[in-house]
């Protein structure tokens, strides 16, 4: 399991929190196998290294087949082996493959519930840092995007995207209440780094409009000055170039 750990937001504890949440909805069910649950949870990410490495494998399918084999070397019999392998196959929340057992849901459910709630929160930041995509994306207008339709990858599109609409598709009756219960503290989070960020690029934008628009001569102080050409002689480039990508005014 610990080999195929490659980014702290699947690593060993995230596979105990998955392993513990599925126990505690466990509880809520009727009759569950928990040799299988347990197994299940604890191999149900081994694909991951797979996928990293080529993204467009599925690490659902590829990490069933290899806890297959790996239970089937170790002597697991035949049935549990292949119930495990079920149950990885459809614990992805993008997959195309339902949960048809009970140990299976349940697995869905308790992985589901990882990104739910702060700690959902704290491990998109630490996969989103990890392949280096931004926490937003800027407008051709400078403003900062809430992520709803962006094209291009970041922390706030992944919440658009994804993490805003976890709340609901649970197979357990604890699992969805287990995540009703985690939705306000992602919320909260995620609209107060909106506005603070929002409200640090509206205010630096006036800011710095005010500065750029002021006649040549307003703008020595200090000893910088400005060229009669436009060019600032601090950064050498032209003034106007400020006013395009991610400091559009």
């Amino acid at each position: 399991m610990l080999s195929c750990m490659g980014d702290s937001a699947h690593d060993a504890a995230h596979v105990y929190r998955v392993l513990f949440n599925a126990l505690e909805i466990a509880q809520s069910e009727g009759s569950v196998d928990g040799d299988v649950l347990i197994g299940a949870c604890l191999l149900h990410d081994i694909g991951r290294g797979e996928q990293r490495a080529t993204p467009s494998l599925c690490h659902a399918q590829v990490g069933a087949e290899k806890a297959y084999r790996f239970l089937r070397e170790n002597r697991f019999d035949e049935a549990y082996a292949r119930a495990v392998g079920h149950c990885i196959a459809a614990h992805r929340f993008r997959g195309n493959t339902p949960p048809q057992s009970l140990e299976a849901k349940i697995l869905f459910d308790a992985d589901k519930l990882d990104s739910t709630g702060a700690i959902g929160m704290a491990r998109t930041l630490l996969y989103k840092g990890a392949v280096g995509d931004p926490l937003y994306r800027v407008d051709e207008e400078g403003r900062v995007s809430d992520g709803t339709g962006d094209l291009q990858p970041s922390f706030f599109q992944e919440y658009k995207m994804k993490l805003e609409k976890l709340y609901t598709g649970f197979y357990t009756e604890r699992g969805a209440a287990m995540a009703r219960s985690r939705r306000q503290a992602a919320a909260a989070f995620y609209e107060n780094l909106l506005g603070e960020t929002a409200e640090t690029y509206r205010g630096g934008r006036q800011r710095l409009r005010s500065i750029l628009e002021r006649p040549d001569a307003a703008r020595k102080e200090g000893g910088a000055e400005t060229a009669q050409n436009g060019e600032d002689a601090a950064c050498g480039r032209k003034c106007r170039d400020c006013k395009g990508g991610n400091f559009a005014l």
